[in-house]
């Protein structure tokens, strides 16, 4: 059996790595601006093989509004098009021979409304991973062999502490990126 260390560190490492997931979730969410993230779960066919658009091309940011994608090889560069038109981002490549532009539009109320509703439930969803994760842990201490009552009810405190916090990083992950959807 675990000791109440051992416990608090695993919850923490996995909480952690939930909140993580939350970032990147976020991350391919449109916002206001042009930012690389949004492509970062894109795959390209590229001879043969899929692989992250990341790995085939650089993806840069000249203004607010604009993508440029610059592939290392000219033969990756329909691929990559084709790969941004059928993703469900809903962008328009533009192929300049060497380059793919993509214009950003503005956001409309709507769009904006969507997005965060899609924020929403990422944030949802790590709470509840958050939440599973205390439950194992609560399960973890009261197994604790050689232990006290009171020893089990200080482990079970100390879980809960480590939770809400967890639980307060989500909604400040959620509101920073709300707040930068809507600008």
């Amino acid at each position: 059996m675990a000791d109440l260390k051992t416990i608090q560190s695993d919850t923490r490492e996995r909480m952690t790595k939930a909140i993580e997931a939350l970032e990147n979730n976020l991350s391919v969410l449109r916002t206001g601006r042009a930012n690389p993230g949004i492509l970062k779960k894109i795959v390209v066919d590229y001879y043969g093989s899929t692989v992250p658009i990341d790995q085939v091309a650089s993806i840069s940011t000249p203004d607010a509004r604009t993508l440029v994608i610059a592939p290392w090889d000219r033969g990756a560069l329909n691929p990559i098009e084709k790969a941004i038109r059928d993703s469900d981002l809903g962008l328009n490549p533009n192929n300049k021979g060497d380059t793919i532009f993509i214009s950003l539009p503005m956001l409309t109320e709507e769009r904006r409304k969507d997005l965060v509703k899609n924020a929403k439930n990422y944030a949802e969803d790590a709470r509840i991973a958050v939440r599973n994760l205390r439950k194992h842990a609560l399960d973890e201490v009261k197994k604790m062999e050689g232990v006290g009552d009171d020893e089990i009810k200080r482990g079970e405190a100390e879980v809960q502490k480590i939770t809400d916090e967890y639980i307060a990083r989500v909604d400040s992950t959620f509101t920073k990126k709300e707040q930068e959807i809507l600008g």
